[in-house]
C-alpha cells in the first residue's frame, strides 16, 4: 500500500462511510431503467418476451451494482469521482431508452453503450488505483480485461440480429456474471481473493437496500399510474389497495429486520467480499427481479380486475412468479447473511403456498383480482410471520 488516492474515501468514518448525494442522483436513472424493463415485460408477455426482458434486466443490475462496489472505494464528493458518474448517467439514459428496443432496431446502441459504460468505469477506476493501491489496480485491470471480453460480444450481438444477437448477449453476460465467482482469473496475473476487496460493508448494504427502495418506489408509480387511467369501479378500487398492500408487506419482509441484521453481520464481518458477491452482487438481482414482475402484476390486475386477457397463463405466472421470486430471494439473502441453519421458515411456507396457488390459477377457478388478492395475503402472512417469531425470541 503506497500514499493513498485522493479519490479514494476515508474509511473509518461517519462522512467516509455515508452513502453520498450524489450517488442517490446517479440511482435516478435506474428509476427509468426499473420502469423500462417493467413495461417492456408487460408489451411482451411471452416466453420469448420474458427471457429477453431477463437477459436486459441481468444487464442493467450488473451495471448498477459493479458502479455501486466503484463508489464504495471511491469518493463520490472528489470532482473527477462526480464527473464518472455524470458520464455515467448519461450513458444510463441512453441504454434505458433503448431498452424497448433493444432486440430491435436500436440493438447496436444498447450494445455500444453498456460495453463503454462497464469497461470505461472500470479503467477509471484502474487508473485512479495505480501507484496507490497495487492489490486494488491489478483486480481493476484483470476486470477490465474480463469486460473488454464480454464488451466485443455485446458490440458484436449489436451489430447482428434476431438468434445471432441473443446468443451473442447471452454469452456476454454469463462471462459478466461467471468472473466474479472465478475471482476475476486471467493468465499470467493470477486472480484476485474476496479478502482483497475490502469493501465497507454498511455502505455497500445501504446502496443495496436503496435499490430495493428503487423498484419497490417504481412499482408504486406503475400502481397509481394504471389507477389514475381505469374508471374507478369498485374491483379497480379493490385491486388499487391489493397491489399498496402487497407493496407494503414485500417492504416490510425485507426492511422490517433482516436488511438491518444483515448490514450489521456484513459490516463485522472477517471477509466483507465474499459476503457481498454473493449476498447482495447475485442474491439481489432475485429479490429485484420479483419486484418488477410484481409490477407487471399489478398492472394487470389494475386493468383486468374480472377476467384473464386471452388463456392468462403470462398473467398467472406474474401473479404467482414475482412473489416467489421476491421470497426466494429475501430468504436466501437472510440465509447467507444471518448464519442460519437454513432460509426462514416463514418464507419457504410462503412459497408453498404460492405454488399451490399456482393450478388453482391455470384451472381459472380465480379472477385476476381474486388472484391479486391471494398473493398479497401470502406476502401479508409471512411478514406477520417473521416478525411475531424474532419478537418472540
Amino acid at each position: 500500500m503506497t500514499p493513498a488516492s485522493p479519490l479514494l474515501r476515508q474509511r473509518g468514518t461517519a462522512e467516509g462511510n455515508r452513502v453520498a448525494m450524489v450517488e442517490l442522483f446517479f440511482d435516478l436513472v435506474f428509476v427509468f431503467a426499473v420502469t423500462q424493463l417493467s413495461h417492456t415485460l408487460l408489451e411482451h408477455l411471452t416466453v420469448q418476451g420474458a427471457l429477453q426482458t431477463l437477459l436486459l434486466f441481468l444487464a442493467v443490475w450488473w451495471l448498477w451494482i459493479f458502479t455501486s462496489w466503484v463508489t464504495n472505494w471511491l469518493d463520490p464528493d472528489r470532482t473527477p469521482v462526480r464527473v464518472m458518474l455524470f458520464v455515467l448517467m448519461l450513458g444510463g439514459l441512453l441504454l434505458s431508452s433503448s431498452i424497448p428496443q433493444a432486440f430491435g432496431e436500436r440493438g447496436l446502441m444498447f450494445g455500444v453503450v453498456f460495453a463503454a459504460m462497464q469497461v470505461g468505469r472500470t479503467a477509471f477506476v484502474a487508473i485512479a488505483m495505480r501507484n496507490h493501491h497495487r492489490v486494488l489496480h491489478e483486480n481493476f485491470v484483470r476486470i477490465a480485461l474480463w469486460l473488454a471480453l464480454s464488451g466485443t460480444l455485446w458490440v458484436a450481438g449489436g451489430l447482428n440480429e434476431g438468434a445471432t444477437r441473443v446468443a451473442l448477449w447471452t454469452a456476454a453476460v454469463a462471462i459478466e456474471y461467471c468472473a466474479p465467482a472465478l475471482y476475476f482469473y486471467v493468465p499470467g496475473m493470477g486472480r484476485s481473493s474476496t479478502i482483497d476487496w475490502d469493501v465497507d460493508g454498511h455502505h455497500l448494504a445501504e446502496r443495496c437496500a436503496l435499490f430495493v427502495i428503487i423498484a419497490l418506489g417504481e412499482s408504486i408509480l406503475v400502481t397509481g399510474a394504471t389507477f389514475a387511467a381505469e374508471a374507478w369501479t369498485t374491483p379497480t378500487i379493490a385491486a388499487f389497495i391489493v397491489a399498496f398492500l402487497g407493496s407494503v408487506a414485500m417492504w416490510w419482509i425485507y426492511f422490517d429486520t433482516g436488511a438491518e441484521r444483515a448490514s450489521q453481520r456484513i459490516e463485522h464481518s472477517d471477509d466483507p467480499g465474499r459476503q457481498a458477491r454473493l449476498a447482495y452482487t447475485y442474491l439481489h438481482l432475485l429479490i429485484i427481479a420479483g419486484i418488477v414482475v410484481c409490477a407487471v402484476a399489478d398492472e394487470l390486475a389494475l386493468a383486468h380486475p374480472d377476467h384473464f386477457e386471452g388463456d392468462g397463463r403470462a398473467a398467472i405466472a406474474a401473479m404467482i412468479g414475482g412473489p416467489m421470486l421476491y421470497l426466494l430471494g429475501v430468504a436466501l439473502f437472510k440465509w447467507v447473511c444471518n448464519e442460519r441453519r437454513g432460509p426462514p421458515l416463514s418464507h419457504c411456507a410462503g412459497i408453498v403456498m404460492l405454488a399451490v396457488l399456482a393450478p388453482i390459477g391455470l384451472a381459472h377457478l380465480l379472477s385476476p383480482l381474486a388472484l391479486a388478492t391471494a398473493t398479497t395475503l401470502v406476502l401479508m402472512i409471512v411478514a406477520m410471520w417473521e416478525t411475531l417469531a424474532l419478537r418472540r425470541r
